[in-house]
């Protein structure tokens, strides 16, 4: 079993780190791209397992998508969605399941979709729900799945979004496709920011939702070509923040802007001010660790992605942090909050669980051996207990669903990092 031992090394007092492109953006714009008409340009997406699943479902589908100068995606678009049936792989990507079935149901054909384990056992009935409303045939209740799609009816639609927000993002993505206007309809949204980085990117491909008090409605229209910068990753710019915080150090992340983003997870940023970081923002975000750190309570329903990052920062307070909000990140890569109170207990530190908050307590980590449950974030916040004691996560290579150079983006921080080869726990 590989194993990456990482303990704090010597950081600097001040350093910075250039994270890669968000999934999230990523993910949303490649799409757009293949159903629009002409050719787009996305400069500085995130290149990453989710993101190369993503491209592949696509170019099996027929869009054309090739990298330029090792950075940009050109992507050819299909002037509305696929005509023509295919088998496609998901792997682990939620974004893509979620967001690919609603497309393929625009269109017409017979689609054969499946997914790696993890992903076959997150949700899907409201998206199936939503389809079949629309006259969409679909055989099973989770991937894999097999969907013959003759176009969608539209029309006005109850959407359960009290599990993720990815339902209605997918739907909405693929509604401009529909016969008539369709109005989704929704009461608990968690993770809301992902909804606006959804509206966002069909703005910026020519279609305008219209938003109103807890329902959104799309009227047929037409994506259009364009060029498209995508914004760092917040979530992977929550380590980096974080590791200021616990080593007291300053981080300078630049391309991400606290007042211009809609990625939620830079909500980080200010959590971690409350507990007394210092934040600057010129261009480039800036944080900077204070010599004593204090809980708080959050509730990070909005947030969620994150929620472990925070957690991790949380035994280095003085007092006793709580984060509410978090149930649905239960159904996530892992279980989430399970994941995270039994890496901290290994650890030695006290955690109070429950179904939808976690209460972290004060305390000095041993030295420890930690799963990482298949969870690229649970590999990649539990790094940071390494800025106080030698920790040996197992399978860090987790880490390339979403940011492949982690590790190395790591040590630039100042932390040591070993790749090994360990026996099985």
């Amino acid at each position: 079993m590989r194993l990456a031992r990482v303990s704090l090394g010597a950081p600097p007092r001040r350093w910075q780190v250039r994270v890669p492109g968000s999934k999230s953006i990523t993910n949303r714009a490649i799409l757009l791209a293949a159903l629009a008409t002409g050719e787009s340009t996305l400069r500085a997406p995130l290149l990453a397992d989710d993101t190369r699943v993503m491209a592949a479902a696509l170019q099996a589908l027929g869009a054309s998508v090739r990298l330029r100068d090792g950075r940009d995606w050109v992507v050819g678009g299909l002037a509305g969605p696929p005509t023509t049936g295919a088998e496609l792989w998901c792997g682990m990507a939620g974004t893509v399941g979620r967001f690919l079935l609603p497309a393929l149901a625009a269109g017409r054909g017979r689609f054969r979709i499946d997914a790696h384990e993890q992903l076959r056992r997150r949700p899907l009935a409201p998206v199936l729900d939503a389809l079949r409303a629309q006259g969409a045939r679909i055989d099973g209740e989770a991937l894999p799945l097999t969907l013959t799609a003759s176009g969608l009816a539209g029309g006005e639609l109850a959407v359960d979004t009290s599990a993720s927000s990815q339902f209605l993002s997918g739907l909405l993505i693929a509604a401009p496709f529909a016969r008539t206007a369709t109005t989704l309809r929704f009461e608990t949204l968690v993770s809301r920011p992902y909804l606006e980085l959804t509206v966002d990117a069909m703005r910026a491909f020519g279609v305008e939702p219209i938003i109103g008090d807890g329902a959104i409605t799309v009227e047929p229209a037409v994506y259009r070509a364009t060029e498209l910068a995508v914004e760092p990753d917040a979530s992977t710019a929550s380590y980096f923040l974080a590791r200021a915080a616990i080593t007291g150090t300053t981080a300078a992340l630049p391309g991400l802007d606290l007042s211009r983003s809609h990625q939620g997870d830079l909500e980080l940023a200010r959590l971690l001010a409350r507990m007394g970081c210092a934040v600057v923002e010129t261009g480039t975000l800036e944080l900077t660790g204070p010599a004593r750190l204090r809980g708080i309570e959050v509730d990070m329903s909005g947030s969620s992605d994150v929620f472990m990052t925070l957690a991790c920062v949380a035994p280095f307070a003085e007092s006793a942090t709580t984060i509410e909000g978090i149930g649905h990140a239960r159904a996530k890569e892992s279980d989430r909050v399970a994941a995270t109170a039994e890496n901290l207990r290994r650890l030695g530190i006290a955690v109070d669980e429950g179904r939808d908050h976690l209460r972290v307590h004060p305390g000095a980590p041993r030295p420890a051996r930690l799963p990482t449950y298949d969870d690229h974030r649970i590999a990649m916040a539990f790094a940071l207990i390494g800025a106080r004691v030698p920790v040996e996560l197992e399978d860090p290579d987790v880490v390339a669903k979403t940011c492949p150079t982690f590790w190395e983006l790591w040590r630039r921080t100042g932390a040591t990092v070993e790749l090994v080869e360990g026996a099985p726990a």
